[in-house]
């Protein structure tokens, strides 16, 4: 139900994940990605599943730049507790700016960004009984900084400025898009027998032949799956792959490929899918046991993701 207080645009106000600002950013988003893994429902998934947004990625209204990492999550599941078609996405002074204002009893929705700090005592050389980091600097301090922002559908009187939607692509669109991006990835892949995988040993991919599948667009879901797993290979982005089948690691690495996949698909113009919704149970230990895994697992999806559309045949394919 909508809020009838005025508008709220504090950093702290989120519809509903930290009304006063105290409370932990990580346990609060954890919680909700908790909440509906529980109900069976991915976040990753979630908009496309339950009612009908533009395509893409979560992006700024004015500068078009896509949100990352836990954002889409977050935003993701803002469309769906309140149904919005759109997402675009603007602070309240960029409302202002554009011409127009968020409606009044409207409530924003946190989002954060990653930043770093050296303390005063670091700087000035009073650095006590844990001073600085292992190469002698002044050790620096991670933290989220919060800011929130409205979806347009939100919003009122709001000028041209503001980007419009990209229109969906058709099939025929797609798939050389997706084609561009696994041939820019320089990942071998292998197409044959029954199994989708990746090797990490042999640095290789292998896919069943595309006839295997309902939908000829399941097989690129399946290979952006793999791909992404590829991309943790030491001459990429270096993550462990090794992880047995079954421990927090192999999870771990699971969730990074279903939000690189579910991320891929999206900056394509394909509706995201689930590939191994059996792992349910398995991601919910993991973040039960650490309320900032989400965090860790969003942000190297989000990396894997961005790896591979900015390989140099993937950009030129994505610019036509």
């Amino acid at each position: 139900m909508r809020q009838t207080a005025p508008v709220r645009h504090h950093p702290a106000s989120d519809g509903g994940m930290s009304s006063s600002g105290r409370q932990d950013i990580y346990a609060s988003v954890t919680a909700r990605i908790i909440a509906a893994l529980e109900e069976g429902r991915l976040p990753w998934v979630r908009p496309w599943q339950d009612g009908p947004c533009d395509p893409g990625l979560p992006r700024n209204a004015l500068s078009r730049r896509p949100y990352s990492g836990i954002n889409i999550l977050i935003l993701w599941g803002a469309l769906f507790d309140y149904g919005w078609p759109t997402q675009c996405w603007l602070t309240f002074r960029q409302a202002l700016e554009a011409g127009g204002t968020v409606r009044r009893g409207e409530r924003g929705t946190t989002v954060v960004y990653a930043d770093r700090f050296v303390p005063k005592a670091e700087r000035d050389g009073e650095r006590g009984s844990d001073p600085t980091s292992s190469d002698g600097e002044p050790r620096a301090i991670s933290f989220l900084k919060r800011f929130t922002v409205f979806n347009v559908a939100q919003c009122e009187g709001l000028s041209r400025v503001v980007a419009a939607p990209p229109a969906p692509l058709a099939r025929t669109e797609i798939v050389p898009l997706a084609d561009a991006v696994i041939a820019a990835s320089g990942v071998a892949v292998a197409i044959g027998g029954n199994e989708a995988c990746y090797d990490p040993a042999a640095d290789r991919v292998q896919l069943p032949p595309q006839g295997a599948f309902p939908d000829a667009l399941d097989w690129y879901r399946t290979g952006l799956h793999e791909l992404t797993h590829a991309t943790g290979h030491g001459a990429r982005l270096g993550r462990p792959l090794d992880s047995p089948f079954g421990s927090a690691g192999y999870a771990r690495e699971e969730l990074i490929a279903e939000m690189g996949a579910a991320f891929l698909s999206a900056a394509l113009g394909l509706e995201p899918t689930v590939r191994h919704a059996d792992y349910i149970g398995a991601w919910l230990a993991v973040l039960r046991a650490d309320n900032r895994a989400i965090f860790r697992a969003a942000s190297a999806a989000s990396k894997a993701a961005d790896w591979l559309l900015a390989c140099p045949a993937s950009r030129q394919e994505a610019g036509r």
